[in-house]
């Protein structure tokens, strides 16, 4: 879709906030100019990005989703993308440049306790504010969430992070393109 065609379909909701998201939104074309545009049709704009590239893009919460090493894919399906995947998951340069330019959150996918130590450390080695760090359980159906959200609130309580859930998850299922 081109940027006019994105902003016609923006146009027929009477929703003033906007997510731009999926892949990787730093480095799809037009991105800068479609956030421009809808920043000047007063559109709260939230991005959804991993962290390792930046625009300069209008942004008024840049929501940052670090690679934790669980997302490292270790099946022989995927194994040739692993070594690409390890190299470019974690940017601390580019974080700590997306956090001191924009209002931000940092969302980590968690799938086991012991993924708080690399949590821990990229939060300290960004200088993120602890307060601006949501911990989300990953899981791709209703009782795996449940039984994970369990020990990530209990972390959350004691760490002074936010606790988030998979809320498409919870709706619709485990489905692409919601």
């Amino acid at each position: 879709m081109t940027v006019d065609e994105i902003l016609e379909e923006v146009g027929r909701y009477p929703a003033q906030h906007v997510v731009i998201t999926g892949g990787e939104p730093m480095i799809a074309k037009g991105v800068v100019e479609l956030t421009q545009r809808l920043a000047n049709q007063g559109k709260h704009i939230t991005i959804e990005t991993a962290g390792t590239v930046t625009a300069p893009v209008a942004c008024d919460l840049m929501s940052i989703s670090p690679k934790l090493a669980n997302s490292t894919p270790i099946d022989p399906e995927n194994a040739r993308w692993a070594e690409q995947h390890e190299k470019i998951r974690y940017s601390p340069s580019t974080l700590r440049r997306l956090i001191q330019t924009y209002p931000y959150q940092l969302k980590f996918v968690v799938d086991s306790p012991k993924d708080m130590d690399e949590v821990n450390s990229m939060v300290s080695e960004i200088h993120a504010d602890r307060n601006h760090v949501l911990l989300m359980p990953e899981g791709t159906n209703e009782s795996l969430l449940r039984e994970r959200s369990q020990w990530v609130a209990e972390i959350c309580k004691e760490s002074g992070y936010r606790f988030t859930t998979r809320l498409h998850v919870n709706i619709w299922g485990n489905k692409r393109g919601i």
